[in-house]
């Protein structure tokens, strides 16, 4: 049993398990960090960013002058963004035979794979996983190429000139591997290769394998899976969620708030009682539960995609949200919120529904802007099957499961497409803004930095945790508008494993090396690591491990003939004897004999 690791990226893993005779991708996660070494695209000229002079090598070389430009003291490739794929050549990715999908954004290399690597199999994933993964792939096909780029930078990637850059360019890693943006065609034909599935359904593989989907319980239509043979079990543990409830009192709790937020709390207390009750009902699952009883007893478990801010606590990161909406939005200035257009944009839409009215906010307009709002809108509203029952029983009430259905309805909030058409007859200030893309780099919200960005009465709040803020910032500076980090993250965090671990008890436990060993600017801190026993077996980007575990019963059909001639002793269960044979990881093993249509 074997692990490729094509993926460095902990919480958007590409691995591949050889098992049983068949080769199994798990995830096809796509690192987009590399964006941010790359200029902004906005969708109308910027003097500013035209205007930035070319990098120029320190012995006074220009080669480089037309690729490379320098803003406040940062380097940034002037061409369309290119993406970190997983490895390609450490195995034939030809040879694999399915795909097994554990959320929407653990699916958006798919193109890349099933369209470049000769793939000729079969994709197993959720339907809202599915329709979701659409919509993120449509979002970003249309966000680059609607601002095409005259010029294409390559010869920085050169090895020799490379090491001559400053960082993080000249650190960037597997620069051979970025490549340009896939296209709509090419992701219709790699989602023409999904099978639905369901939860609990178990899919056979080859009659050697048998794979199911299970709720993971972080987002619509996310799943853990279990593969197994007839006596081993593997399970894949990626992007899972055992947040239920948020007891903490907000005005009374010093670890959330500090300072303006405070005193905000103190000045308009009906305000923070619309906050606090919001969230006490926002991380109530809305989505199935993680189904935690089906992964025990496992051989091997592999664990990816925990939380990206462990030191965090949603609860405290969505009272910092509310309170610096409401208090820039007062002080006169706008807000924008670079998001997906799915996932955490609907808990935040939650939560303003039920204090916008006590805040004072009822007359300040709030703007969803993305090429798939219209869609992501509705499909929230018709995945009944795959929300907790409190939100089932909502759809058949009638009433929709989610309230931004009545935010819509009342015209406090309204989606476009982009910014152009309706939105800028209906632009009114002050507002909040919900667009993409969060890397700062494509998309509606290059606009809204390049606009609102040179006034402190402004704000631009981060929720997504997959960029780092600092970085997504650095093209845009100086910068007058304030800027607020309150990254929002419900997946597992070290203390819910380490229970989860104890609980389901696997034999052996893989992980990404990032989890066995505390983060780089926190040493000190071993509490943010798994620990388990026996010790975590790890991996690292283009690694192979032959995974802890060897067989020790195996199924098999054996000729008659064959039989006869080997000592064999009766069980209530069947036969068993001793067979020396060559299989890998086997030499004398004991076997379970089938017969067909045979009588012994």
């Amino acid at each position: 049993m074997k692990l490729y690791c094509l993926s460095g990226h902990p919480t958007l893993p590409c691995n591949v398990l050889k098992f049983k005779s068949t080769t199994i991708m798990l995830d096809c996660g796509l690192d987009m960090t590399s964006t941010l070494n790359f200029l902004p695209m906005p969708l109308v000229q910027s003097p500013r960013l035209s205007k930035l002079p070319g990098w120029v090598l320190k012995d006074g070389s220009t080669f480089l002058d037309k690729e490379l430009k320098e803003c406040s003291g940062h380097v940034f490739v002037d061409s369309v963004p290119e993406f970190c794929l997983p490895e390609t050549e450490l195995l034939d990715l030809s040879t694999v035979d399915v795909i097994l999908i554990s959320n929407y954004h653990c699916m958006m290399a798919l193109p890349y794979i099933t369209e470049y690597t000769g793939f000729t199999g079969t994709v197993y994933a959720t339907e809202p996983t599915v329709q979701i993964g659409r919509l993120l792939m449509e979002e970003l096909v249309n966000s680059i190429e609607r601002v095409p780029k005259a010029q294409s930078a390559s010869m920085w990637k050169n090895k020799e000139v490379q090491r001559l850059l400053p960082a993080p360019l000249k650190d960037a890693v597997e620069v051979s591997m970025w490549r340009k943006c896939y296209t709509m065609p090419e992701v219709n034909a790699a989602l023409s290769k999904i099978q639905l599935v369901g939860y609990s359904q178990k899919i056979e593989l080859f009659g050697a394998v048998q794979v199911t989907p299970l709720s993971s319980g972080y987002a619509l239509g996310s799943s853990n899976w279990i593969i197994q043979s007839h006596y081993e079990k593997v399970s894949y543990v990626s992007g899972s969620s055992l947040l239920t409830t948020h007891p903490q009192t907000l005005c009374n709790d010093n670890n959330i708030l500090s300072g303006t937020e405070s005193k905000l709390c103190s000045t308009n207390q009906h305000f923070f009682i619309g906050v606090k009750s919001c969230l006490s009902d926002l991380f109530l699952h809305r989505i199935m539960p993680m189904d935690q009883a089906s992964l025990k007893n496992s051989d091997v478990l592999i664990l990816t995609g925990l939380t990206q801010i462990p030191t965090a606590n949603p609860d405290g990161m969505v009272g910092e949200f509310c309170s610096n909406l409401a208090m820039t939005v007062r002080n006169g200035g706008n807000v924008l919120v670079p998001c997906y257009p799915s996932g955490v944009i609907y808990d935040l839409l939650e939560c303003l529904y039920q204090y916008i009215d006590s805040a004072g906010l009822s007359n300040v307009p709030f703007y969803f802007i993305s090429p798939v709002a219209n869609s992501s809108l509705e499909f929230s509203q018709i995945f009944a099957e795959w929300l907790c029952h409190n939100k089932q029983t909502k759809v058949y009430l009638p009433e929709p499961p989610f309230p931004h259905a009545e935010l819509i309805q009342t015209n406090k909030l309204k989606h476009y497409p982009s910014i152009h058409g309706d939105f800028s007859n209906d632009f009114k200030q002050p507002c909040v803004v919900f667009t993409g893309h969060p890397s700062l780099r494509f998309g509606d919200v290059v606009h809204f930095m390049e606009l609102w960005g040179k006034s402190s009465l402004n704000t631009v709040i981060f929720t997504e945790p997959d960029f780092s803020y600092l970085d997504a910032l650095a093209p845009y500076q100086p910068l007058a508008m304030k800027c607020v980090y309150c990254p929002i993250d419900t997946r597992l965090n070290f203390i819910q494993v380490s229970k989860l671990l104890k609980e389901v008890q696997p034999l052996h436990v893989v992980c990404p090396e990032q989890y066995t060993q505390p983060p780089p600017t926190q040493s000190h801190r071993t509490d943010l690591m798994i620990d388990c026993q026996p010790p975590p077996m790890s991996y690292r980007r283009a690694e192979v491990l032959t995974l802890p575990y060897k067989r020790r019963y195996e199924k098999i059909e054996i000729m008659p003939e064959l039989f006869c001639s080997q000592n064999a002793t009766g069980t209530e269960t069947g036969f068993e004897f001793s067979l020396s044979i060559d299989i890998t990881d086997i030499i004398m093993a004991n076997y379970i004999v089938s017969f067909t249509n045979q009588t012994y």
